[in-house]
């Protein structure tokens, strides 16, 4: 897959130190700077240097302030200007850079905005902690530490804790129960949004307040004009996007407790939206606001059938979830067809809503009805996607981290076309977005915007002195937005408006360079251990690139992993890993039961328990080969469609399908049950891995 080109990012001021004598900053305009032309072009400081009364650090920290108005930078509501005394040196390694040109006047505003927050990463940072701490100030849990409504940075960091969703559940416990007293914000908590994450095997709760809709909101508005660089002609067509609502539950207080997506769908930002033909999607509202996840999903896809020539992107938030509309449309082509031909809805569809949304744009069709029956008829569904919807120009779905391994998928299904992935978020917080949406999967990373929340980050690893991070130690190792460094793992930390102080998000990631003065992040994993029989961990990202080693041997049987997932099998002595594979023939001549018989017979899936275990850590392979602590690992087939049946399995149990992420590892015993009731063969590993005591770990 070949990403599209990128247009040039840069500015005359990239290859030169500049100097910031003042700046007016607002919404519709850029700092005003001059060049300083004391380093030639293309020189860059290699240490702290002092020129006259000021200091050029080594680390772009962004254009320090003294008043700022944060409002001014997170709600795009009016366009004023705000004065600024900045008395610092934007250093050549901050790369001040220019996003452009723009598609329209709209576009260009929006990406003026992304500069401004960029280039002044820190300082926005302190006004936003200051704005929070100050509006927060009489609140429970602040009060609790002494902090006696000062804001500094300093006073922050020595007196508030890093803490867990443990730490915090008993308040909002007390929250969910009614408590409507400042616990965590003195703004009320308008809401809970669940997170697919648990805790106790209950899902996490997020207390959030109205004016976080504003923020989401705004992330969102910005990721048009960012794509509108890349990929022109998006207002020529529309985008046929699978998203889907959760119904909500009620805490015992009768506080609304849902998805973060379900909550911005419900709302009259997302229902009410403005008329923009960079944004407009094939599937009614109607059909994306209804409840019952079958109705929503044939409706959305038939109206995206019915518009297929105005498709110019087609979507979903996940790759899962995009593969999971690929399945629907291979069950039901047939009576999607037909509603078609006849121009009339199916009775399944019993929605009044939904009915009358598709009913506007439902009218007889045979010869529509007759392609799409043979398309879908062939047996060969490679590069269905651009067969069915021959304009689309690119794919617009999360493949980072847990979903990577949908990539290989998702390139057959659409015949290669290139995956957008154009956001960061999570139900604690949205982050920021990737400044290079087109680029290819693997190199995907995402630029925080400052104003989202107070970010912080702790070092990921060692500690220096070979043992893990102790809560006791975290305070005095997390390092602020602006001084990350490249190359490094951090856990992510936020404070948040809505109450949430110095928490651990959770996600790990990886700095891989900066944009003006604000860091971009790859995502590598959720932290926490995935495996473990013994003195062995492995986590996501591990078991994920031995899946992948592993499958490499499938390619000349036109096979490969659609889905997966493990178990620690501690039953028997010693324990051993369990991988689950569901195995998808590419070859139209062949079923997958064919498939997996031919690889039996030639012994490929005995290799590939080989090749995951070669794949695996070092401490995994000694485990094996030294201790004899973990026994061969076992892989288990299972049938065609049982991680659909997974999924129904959670979403049965109010699991958001939105949300839904196939467990990367199992032991709750139901879904034990329905996966080894699907397996269709089983195979160990032949042989030992490779270890020596000498050899360094991966």
């Amino acid at each position: 897959m070949l990403p599209h080109k990128a247009p040039a990012l840069g500015c005359p001021a990239h290859r030169r130190g500049v100097t910031v004598a003042s700046a007016s900053l607002g919404i519709l305009g850029s700092p005003r700077v001059r060049d300083d032309h004391r380093y030639r072009a293309g020189a860059r400081p290699t240490g702290p240097r002092v020129s006259g009364n000021v200091r050029i650090p080594t680390r772009p920290r962004g254009l320090r302030c003294r008043s700022m108005d944060l409002h001014a930078l997170t709600r795009l509501v009016r366009p004023f200007r705000v004065k600024m005394a900045v008395e610092t040196v934007v250093p050549a390694k901050a790369n001040p850079a220019k996003l452009g040109p723009a598609a329209n006047e709209k576009d260009a505003e929006k990406l003026r905005f992304i500069e401004e927050m960029t280039a002044n990463a820190d300082a926005v940072q302190e006004k936003v902690l200051a704005e929070i701490l100050t509006r927060n100030a009489e609140t429970e849990y602040l009060r609790r530490y002494g902090l006696g409504g000062v804001t500094d940075r300093a006073a922050f960091k020595a007196k508030v804790p890093v803490v867990t969703y443990e730490d915090l559940q008993p308040e909002i416990q007390r929250i969910a129960n009614g408590d409507r007293s400042a616990i965590l914000s003195a703004h009320p908590i308008s809401e809970f949004l669940t997170s697919s994450g648990t805790s106790a095997g209950e899902r996490k709760l997020m207390p959030t307040i109205k004016e976080e809709l504003d923020r989401r909101q705004l992330l969102y508005s910005l990721l048009m004009p960012v794509m509108n660089l890349y990929v022109p002609g998006l207002d020529k067509g529309k985008g046929l996007y699978f998203l889907f609502v959760k119904s909500e539950t009620k805490t015992p207080g009768g506080l609304t407790a849902r998805p973060v997506l379900t909550s911005y769908y419900k709302s009259e930002h997302f229902k009410s939206r403005p008329y923009d033909p960079y944004n407009v999607y094939t599937s009614p509202t109607a059909a994306i606001l209804c409840a019952d996840a079958f109705q929503s999903m044939y409706a959305q896809m038939l109206c995206g059938l019915l518009q297929r020539h105005d498709v110019l992107r087609v979507g979903a938030v996940f790759a899962s979830g995009l593969l999971r509309a690929i399945r629907f449309l291979q069950l039901h082509w047939q009576e999607l067809s037909q509603d078609i031909a006849v121009g009339a809805l199916t009775v399944k569809i019993t929605d009044p809503s939904v009915r009358a949304a598709v009913s506007e744009l439902l009218k007889p069709d045979p010869e529509l009805a007759r392609l799409i029956a043979v398309e879908c008829s062939k047996g060969d569904w490679a590069g269905i996607i651009t067969r069915v919807w021959p304009n689309t120009k690119y794919l617009d779905v999360i493949v980072t981290g847990a979903m990577a391994q949908y990539i290989p998928t998702l390139e057959y299904y659409s015949g290669g076309l290139p995956m957008a992935c154009t956001m960061y978020a999570s139900s604690e917080c949205y982050f920021g977005l990737n400044l290079k949406p087109m680029c290819d999967p693997a190199e995907v990373s995402y630029t925080i915007m400052p104003n989202m929340a107070y970010f912080e980050f702790l070092p990921h690893g060692d500690c220096g002195d070979g043992q893990s991070h102790r809560p006791g130690r975290d305070k005095a190792q997390l390092v602020d937005l602006a001084d990350v460094e490249v190359g490094k793992e951090y856990e992510l930390v936020i404070t948040t408006y809505a109450g949430l102080n110095r928490y651990r998000v959770g996600d790990i990631l990886r700095v891989n360079g900066f944009y003006n003065a604000a860091p971009q992040f790859r995502f590598v994993r959720r932290k926490n251990v995935l495996l473990s029989i013994e003195s062995d961990k492995t986590d996501e990202s591990e078991l994920q690139k031995a899946v992948e080693s592993a499958s490499a041997l499938l390619r000349p049987y036109s096979a490969s992993v659609v889905e997966y997932t493990s178990h620690a099998d501690t039953k028997a002595i010693p324990g051993h890993y369990v991988i689950y594979w569901e195995l998808l023939a590419k070859d139209k001549s062949a079923s997958a039961a064919e498939a997996v018989g031919a690889l039996a017979r030639d012994g490929v899936m005995e290799r590939c328990c080989l090749a995951m275990e070669e794949a695996l850590n070092s401490v995994y392979r000694q485990s094996r080969v030294a201790d004899g602590s973990i026994g061969p690992l076992e892989i288990r087939v299972v049938r065609g469609g049982t991680f659909e049946e997974l999924m129904d399995y959670a979403i049965s149990r109010g699991a958001s399908i939105n949300q839904y992420k196939v467990p990367r590892c199992v032991s709750f015993p139901p879904i034990l049950e329905l996966l080894d009731s699907r397996v269709v063969s089983a195979h160990f590993s032949p042989a030992l891995p490779s270890w020596s005591p000498h050899r360094s770990g991966n």
